[in-house]
């Protein structure tokens, strides 16, 4: 079998994982749907709030659903709007659950949900400071991208359209520059509608997809995930493959010479 079926794994901050598909936790009609939701999924790392997490042990959470033991935990700091929240808000996830790893956020615009790159960068380098394993959501500017790298994030997520939109990649000419000129894992992040755009993300050189609502909202969820697998796994394979090249005429399939 060849080199290219066998371990892809994708790595962030030393950590190998079999699938490059995560996922949220959020917007499911309740925990057992999202649990269902994930195992078709293949997901291994699921982005998780505060809210859900096991705050109280008299009521039920996710962590009753997907066994942290099994899943890779990422709080995030979803629904903050300066570093300072931000940074509040993922050293609380540190002391809860003893979450290291975890997703920057900062929020800009209440409207769009586009991230503010000022607060974002304030946010990261003080929680790289502190020893956190940043995974920055941001903007689909391969400058502020790598901004972020360079301060130590161990992975840069930028969005594909806006969270929740399900418009797909609206500018992968950006997204393929910040691949090209990142050395840490790039993950889109927002804005995948369905498996065909999870698909071009992976095929434009993303390391790994990020996803809640396109699965979340369909109306099947679990089935949806498992497309949304599909999806990435056709992708990365591509990827790897090296698509043929694009031309402006026919080139035949079959050969010339023998024609009758």
């Amino acid at each position: 079998m060849s080199d290219d079926f066998r371990q892809d794994d994708l790595i962030i901050a030393g950590r190998k994982f079999s699938s490059r598909l995560l996922v949220g936790t959020g917007k499911y009609k309740d925990f057992a749907q999202t649990r269902d939701s994930i195992i078709a999924s293949g997901a291994e790392i699921v982005t998780v709030s505060l809210r859900r997490a096991a705050l109280d042990a008299d009521n039920q959470s996710i962590q009753d659903f997907l066994d942290p033991k099994i899943y890779t935990y990422l709080p995030n700091s979803a629904g903050c709007f300066t570093a300072e929240e931000a940074v509040r808000t993922l050293r609380l996830a540190r002391e809860v659950g003893g979450w290291k790893l975890v997703k920057l956020e900062v929020i800009g615009d209440k409207q769009t949900l586009y991230p503010d790159v000022e607060e974002t960068i304030k946010a990261a380098k003080i929680l790289v400071g502190e020893g956190f394993e940043v995974m920055a959501y941001t903007s689909d500017d391969h400058v502020v991208a790598k901004k972020l790298e360079d301060l130590g994030c161990v992975a840069v997520m930028p969005l594909a359209a806006p969270i929740g939109s399900g418009l797909g990649i609206q500018n992968p000419l950006a997204i393929e520059i910040i691949v090209k000129n990142a050395n840490v894992p790039i993950l889109v992040d927002a804005g995948v509608g369905t498996a065909s755009d999870a698909a071009f993300a992976m095929e434009l050189g993303c390391d790994g997809v990020l996803m809640n609502t396109a699965i979340a909202e369909a109306a099947n969820p679990p089935l949806m995930a498992a497309a949304m697998k599909a999806g990435v796994i056709a992708g990365r394979l591509a990827f790897k493959a090296g698509r043929m090249p694009k031309r402006f005429y026919a080139s035949a399939s079959s050969p010339n010479e023998g024609k009758i």
